[in-house]
């Protein structure tokens, strides 16, 4: 007799334990992720993703917020609106700062974006910039720094920079010749020679940055989940994680489709500039040990050119979160 009562015991106890994780699992299957990106290249190597959301083919339930201004996405993430924003990358040690370590990096997004365009046939590499007046945006921001920081490893004497408030101006004043090298985004840069035959591409600064083999990656853009949110939904940022590399490769394995959708989304006005552009756009989704220690050794770069640049400190190890 005693010996059932046990087993029946036994059994109850069974019962709720796959109850209580059946019902956990249920929970995270319902959640919607909020999710917040730029109007850009992060957004573009999520458009997949986003078609496929509104169709139910994800694994993971989202909405989706598109913004011009990177300090409207922070601010939406800081204030909860949002729980994973696709953001800068010195943005992100900027806000985990801010909140008291409390965002942290699930993955990098996009690498280098910024491109050397020219209508000098000398210019060719970092080297061949010496002496050249170079035209681009982003005085105090990233592009200065990574210029600036390519510049010195290159030993490059006598260039001049003129910085410009919009892309626009930038590719204007190359276009007209007032300069004959800038430093321009995808997909302005794209856009700029399709608009002009004799402006080309020299290389990138992605490139020049892979030259020095110090371990570090130049790169562009980061994803960051708040980390309430991850402490209370594990598996629905790692469902997000899968759903986001997905869209990301089918991003570069499928650009005249992602294309469509680029404009589709409004991001860029006309898919044939989107399917030029797409590939030059550095879209990847890198997540664990290689994250950290690409965006480590760059936003140790950042930090040693300005502190400011990356919210006075860098980031503790709790900033990158990996599923390893």
């Amino acid at each position: 007799m005693k010996l059932r009562k046990y087993f029946c015991a036994a059994a109850l106890m069974l019962t709720a334990v796959c109850m209580t994780g059946c019902a956990k699992e249920k929970a995270e299957e319902s959640v919607t992720v909020k999710v917040g990106s730029l109007k850009g290249p992060t957004t573009m190597g999520m458009v997949n993703m986003m078609k496929d959301s509104e169709e139910s083919k994800t694994e993971g339930k989202y909405t989706f917020t598109m913004e011009t201004d990177p300090s409207v996405i922070t601010a939406s993430l800081v204030n909860g609106d949002i729980d994973i924003a696709l953001i800068p990358a010195n943005m992100a040690s900027i806000v985990y700062g801010k909140t008291d370590s409390g965002v942290a990096v699930v993955d990098i997004n996009t690498l280098g974006v910024l491109e050397v365009l020219t209508t000098d046939d000398s210019i060719t590499d970092m080297a061949s910039l010496s002496g050249k007046t170079v035209a681009l945006t982003g005085q105090g921001a990233t592009p200065e720094y990574a210029l600036n920081y390519l510049l010195t490893q290159n030993n490059v004497e006598g260039c001049e920079q003129k910085y410009y408030s919009e892309a626009l101006e930038v590719a204007a004043v190359l276009s007209s010749g007032e300069v004959t090298a800038a430093v321009l985004p995808e997909p302005f840069a794209t856009v700029c020679m399709k608009q002009n035959e004799n402006v080309r591409k020299a290389f990138t600064l992605t490139d020049a940055w892979d030259e020095l083999g110090n371990g570090s990656r130049f790169l562009t853009g980061v994803t960051v989940v708040r980390k309430d949110f991850y402490n209370s939904h594990p598996e629905a940022v790692k469902t997000f994680l899968k759903d986001h590399k997905k869209s990301t490769e089918k991003a570069v394995s499928d650009v005249p489709g992602t294309a469509e959708l680029v404009a589709s989304y409004g991001i860029i006005e006309k898919a044939a500039v989107a399917e030029a552009a797409l590939p030059s756009c550095s879209i990847v989704c890198i997540d664990g040990s290689e994250m950290k220690t690409a965006l480590s050794g760059y936003l140790q770069v950042l930090y040693d050119q300005d502190p400011k640049s990356v919210g006075g400190n860098l980031p503790s190890d709790d900033f990158y979160l990996s599923f390893e």
